[in-house]
């Protein structure tokens, strides 16, 4: 008869060796002012948005626009360059670094992750990688980035795609996964 398959085991998930930084009562604050400045909808004060990200340690450009309902993990882990465009309901789960390069556009609805979990342990273990948005990259709405992701320059990720890849510049994905679809021709 053959073996049973193993299954998982959450009772023994342990993520301990994980630390997100920032300190205890630094997480709990940014937990308040995240809930009530950036998911809160009614908020529309960008500017207000970004003097909060940077008193918690985000390094954050000039001309940076942050529209309503944005979620952000741990903002001591987020590195936004020159003219960037958050657009609402954007996702930004940084248990690892996220970096996004000057001109950078994440659409409504768009999701960086950089975490998973690994499916061949019974014990599902957390995994993290970091995400770099060179300059010009556009994430279309409801897309979804991965962990460990680095687009290259003016790369664009169509709405509704997921990109688990590395993502090469100029060049334009779509679907799930999301596959080269043409290059990006700027006039």
């Amino acid at each position: 008869m053959p073996a049973s398959p193993a299954t998982t085991d959450l009772s023994v998930y342990d993520n301990s060796w994980y630390d997100p930084g920032g300190g205890r009562l630094r997480r709990l604050l940014w937990y308040v002012v995240n809930a009530l400045f950036f998911i809160n909808p009614l908020n529309p004060l960008s500017g207000l948005k970004v003097w909060w990200l940077r008193i918690f340690g985000a390094k954050i450009g000039q001309g940076v626009i942050i529209k309503p309902a944005v979620n952000i993990k741990y903002p001591w882990r987020l590195s936004v360059g020159d003219h960037v465009w958050i657009g609402e309901r954007v996702w930004i789960d940084n248990l690892d670094e996220v970096v996004l390069g000057d001109h950078v556009c994440l659409s409504q609805g768009a999701m960086l992750l950089t975490g998973n979990h690994n499916y061949r342990k019974p014990t599902f273990d957390l995994m993290i990688a970091p995400i770099k948005l060179d300059a010009g990259v556009w994430i279309g709405a409801q897309s979804l980035v991965g962990p460990g992701v680095r687009a290259g320059s003016h790369a664009v990720l169509s709405a509704g795609s997921v990109m688990t890849q590395d993502m090469r510049p100029y060049t334009i994905y779509r679907g799930n996964p999301a596959t080269a679809l043409k290059t990006r021709e700027i006039e």
